[in-house]
């Protein structure tokens, strides 16, 4: 019998099967419409009888004509009427027990209902249906039953609701001949179909017979069998389906390798896995012998049972050594990735020399060792090559190597290899460390060592950056083969990208280096003395570079003091620079004696201006934003006013221990304020509260919110009451300060102290010139009580001078203020002008205009000071040489005003 039949039997075949597939759907078809018509009509009834139901249920009057006399009477008419209107069968309405008040059929009034009622008995709506023979055939009948109730809710009756439902068969008649017609025209499209199908048969197979198919199929089997590749089938149980003599050969397979399973052929462990698994495999190498084989293994669906598989075998073996090189290759191509990605990943010349030693250990080097000149380290340009160098990195497969340690000063004498290296700026080979004389030389101990831990071999390559020699990179080997030539080329190549990165993290330790030396002499270096707050500070540049993060501390008159810090948005000369100028104008400002919030403005205006003259040149770097917090503290009324530009509020930690973020007024950075007005606000701090400042460098991370930085802050600062400002500047940067901080930070704390209320004085003054004396005579005992009796005579003459001004051409209310510091005297006479007094030389024809000369050369300092209410004049004097001054005699201040030829 013929393995294969002709196409004309295929065809007659297939005509068979659409012809019963055909007759099979018609017959599913006809079954379908039946059971959707029936579903149909009965959903339809049960629809409408419900409605029915509810709607007479609900009907106006229902309720009273159920609790009437007679509610048959009432109800019998109402029902029929509705009955016929809604073309239902029966409309029925009983009492909650289901006795009937009404009834198509007047006979059964008063028998109860036959059906399920009980859901609906207690309030709920029932849906149900009866089946059985009728007069037209087999007929359902479906209903609904409503409760109707009371207002309380209670079941005061039911309404019920019937439609007889007719058999739909005759509908699926009907329209039998059409399904039947269809399917005879389907199969008419399927014999056409047929058709085409084995005409195209007959002509992809060009008229082949069985004899013909069986030919082409031992062709096949000669192919298969002729390739010079295994190819084994395995079937999905395991056996072996097939093998070809290609697969034999290389797997000495036995004769009747075929239907036995894989696991008996004597195959290696692995190759044994493989081919009974099943999976996807691509070139794997299995070792069969004496041979390396590259399996290939693809897995195949079976419909008739587990899914088998096909895999093709090739001999490798002469193939190994090339892929050897190749390999080889590959890994020293992935070194050179790895060198480019993980060298030079920081701007530290040590860290960058560390990470060429690491990255090339161990898969090029047992150990590596890099030396550079000494400058390099510190950023200073590199002069001509010399061979002194110092031992910057080290690192191996072991600890206990005897190479010289890190930090070690190498003086490399002229015959070493490494020597010759560096003056020449090409790579060395030392194949054999033993026969070196000139290495041995360096250091023969060392030398003899170096060789009994089992080093042999070295590859020295001059790390050269910009035509300049930076240091040298030394490569060695011990258990590995020793280098060859090939090697050099390939350790001048890792050389030469680690140089790269090695002079890159120089000049950045370069700029940084005088980033930081002149911010830091932009900074303050000693706080001066005031007595006002107790000061601690800390400033950290970042590592990502010098930022324009700074602070400041500025004695005002009154003994206050003005607290400030600030942020330069940038790194570098530029931010800088840029902070200097800003501290600069503060302390301009602050010797004018603005309110907080007057001096941001003029600071901000400032800025401004500095943007608009940098944009204008094209090279120039703008500002890009700077903020401020700005701080006035008096400790003569405990009080500090606050104002902040885009700055971080401060902190606040009050003497019983309690950390509090006061609510501060923010206003846009400076430069973008855009004429908005500054805000303030005022604290009152009893003494020994302490004010923390600081930059959003201590509390902002990328890998930590904002909220995150002010917890940690307040949990920190609580724990420093009994601390010292030093200790409690380092247990903020302990653990607040990021691991890794890409900003710089500035932190200032200061402790309040307060004047004591018996180092106060203060008298209001009338607007009288003759209480003037008064005044003068009640300073004068104040001063006795301090016993400041040294500058008592000074103090008389400016009370008279200032007061007599204030008097004379000021305005009400008029007050004189003493402040007793420790070491200064201030006195303050305040009145409602805003009019300021300047100093100035008096004509010689002039009678007066010499009053505020004298005050100026009997005082330390003098000024003015506008409030809201008008202006303070104020001068202080220094105690420490105050008797000095307060004993010069009056008649020299006085003559100095004339010369001689005035006289």
């Amino acid at each position: 019998m013929n393995r294969f039949a002709g196409p004309k039997s295929v065809a007659g075949q297939m005509l068979l099967l659409q012809l019963a597939i055909v007759v099979l759907l018609a017959a599913a078809a006809v079954t379908a419409q039946v059971l959707q018509a029936r579903n149909d009509s009965t959903r339809a009834a049960e629809q409408r009888a419900l409605s029915v139901a509810q709607t007479f249920a609900n009907a106006p009057g229902m309720i009273e004509a159920l609790n009437s006399q007679d509610p048959t009477a009432v109800l019998q008419p109402r029902a029929e009427a509705a009955r016929k209107e809604a073309d239902v069968d029966a409309i029925v309405v009983t009492d909650p027990q289901g006795i009937r008040y009404t009834q198509p059929e007047p006979s059964y009034i008063g028998k109860k209902i036959i059906g399920t009622i009980e859901p609906a008995q207690e309030g709920r709506t029932v849906i149900g249906k009866t089946s059985g023979p009728g007069a037209a055939g087999w007929s359902q009948v479906i209903y609904a039953v409503v409760p109707v109730n009371r207002a309380d809710g209670s079941v005061i009756g039911l309404v019920s609701a019937a439609i007889t439902v007719r058999d739909t068969t005759g509908l699926a008649e009907r329209q039998l001949p059409l399904i039947l017609g269809t399917g005879a025209a389907g199969l008419a499209v399927a014999t056409v179909g047929t058709g085409l199908v084995s005409r195209r048969l007959r002509r992809q197979t060009r008229g082949l017979g069985p004899v013909e198919m069986t030919r082409m199929y031992e062709h096949h089997d000669a192919v298969l069998h002729a390739v010079r590749e295994g190819v084994l089938i395995v079937g999905g149980d395991g056996r072996l389906l097939l093998a070809n003599d290609e697969a034999r050969r290389l797997l000495d397979l036995p004769a009747d390798a075929e239907q036995r399973q894989v696991t008996d052929l004597g195959l290696a462990a692995e190759t044994v896995e493989l081919l009974a698994a099943g999976r996807t495999a691509t070139d794997e190498v299995h070792l069969a012998g004496d041979r390396l084989l590259a399996i290939n293994l693809r897995p195949v669906d079976s419909n008739r049972g587990p899914a088998g598989s096909v895999a093709t075998l090739r001999d490798t073996t002469e193939l190994q050594a090339l892929a050897g090189r190749a390999e080889t290759a590959r890994v020293r191509l992935q070194l050179l990735y790895d060198a480019g990605v993980r060298v030079g990943t920081t701007l530290d010349v040590v860290r960058t020399a560390e990470e060429l030693a690491e990255v090339a250990v161990p898969r090029f080097a047992d150990f590596v060792t890099v030396e550079l000149l000494e400058s390099v380290p510190r950023g200073e340009e590199p002069g001509e090559a010399g061979t002194e160098m110092r031992r910057t990195a080290i690192h191996g497969i072991r600890d206990d190597q005897p190479l010289l340690p890190v930090g070690t000063l190498i003086r490399l004498v002229p015959s070493n290899p490494i020597a010759a290296g560096v003056v020449s700026g090409q790579a060395v080979l030392v194949a054999d460390l033993a026969g070196s004389e000139g290495w041995r030389a360096q250091h023969p101990e060392r030398a003899q060592q170096v060789l009994y831990y089992g080093i042999h071999s070295l590859i020295s390559v001059p790390l050269r950056a910009r035509g300049v020699v930076l240091g040298t990179a030394n490569f060695w080997r011990s258990e590995n083969e020793s280098f060859t030539r090939e090697d050099v080329s390939f350790a001048e190549e890792l050389a030469a990208r680690a140089a790269m990165a090695v002079d890159n993290a120089r000049r950045y330790t370069r700029e940084h280096t005088m980033a930081v030396t002149l911010q830091r002499s932009l900074l303050p270096h000693v706080l001066p003395e005031q007595s006002a707050v107790e000061v601690a500070h800390r400033y950290l540049p970042a590592r990502a570079g010098v930022g324009g993060d700074w602070f400041d501390v500025i004695p005002l008159p009154g003994a206050r003091v003005a607290l400030v810090v600030g942020d330069v948005v940038g790194h570098g000369l530029h931010a800088a620079a840029t902070m200097g100028r800003l501290r600069t104008a503060v302390h301009n400002f602050s010797t004018l004696d603005l309110s907080p919030d007057e001096l941001l403005g003029h600071l901000d205006e400032l800025v401004a201006r500095i943007d608009d003259d940098e944009a204008a040149a094209e090279d120039e770097a703008r500002v890009a934003g700077a903020t401020c917090l700005y701080a006035i503290y008096d400790p003569a009324a405990g009080r500090c006013t606050i104002a902040r530009a885009g700055h971080p509020g401060p902190a606040v930690v009050y003497p019983d221990g309690t950390v509090e973020y006061p609510k501060v007024p923010v206003s846009p950075p400076l430069g973008l304020g855009g004429s908005l007005p500054f805000e303030t606000a005022e604290l009152h701090l009893p003494e020994g509260s302490r004010l923390v400042l600081y930059t959003d460098g201590l509390i902002e991370d990328r890998h930590r919110d904002l909220d995150t930085g002010l917890d940690l802050l307040r949990t920190v600062l609580g724990g420093t009451v009994d601390r010292t400002l030093e200790e409690t500047c380092q247990a903020v940067l302990d653990s607040v300060l990021p691991a890794r901080p890409s900003d710089d930070v500035a932190l200032l704390v200061a402790r309040t102290r307060r004047l004591a209320p018996d180092r106060v004085a203060h008298w209001d003054v009338p607007s009288d010139p003759a209480a003037v004396a008064s005044v003068r005579a009640d300073a004068t005992r104040q001063l006795e009580i301090w016993g400041l009796d040294e500058v008592v005579f000074a103090t008389e003459l400016v009370i008279s001078e200032l007061v007599t001004n204030a008097i004379r051409y000021g305005a009400e209310p008029i007050g004189l203020r003493f402040l007793h510091d420790h070491n200064s005297l201030i006195c303050e006479v305040a009145d409602g002008s805003s009019t300021s007094p300047h100093l100035r030389r008096a004509k010689t024809t002039d009678e007066g205009g010499r009053g505020l000369f004298l005050v100026a050369q009997f005082t330390q300092r003098w000024g003015t000071r506008y409030t809201a209410r008008g202006k303070v004049i104020w001068t202080e004097q220094s105690l420490h040489d105050g008797a000095a001054e307060s004993g010069r005699n009056l008649d020299e201040l006085l003559l100095d005003q004339w010369d001689d030829t005035e006289l």
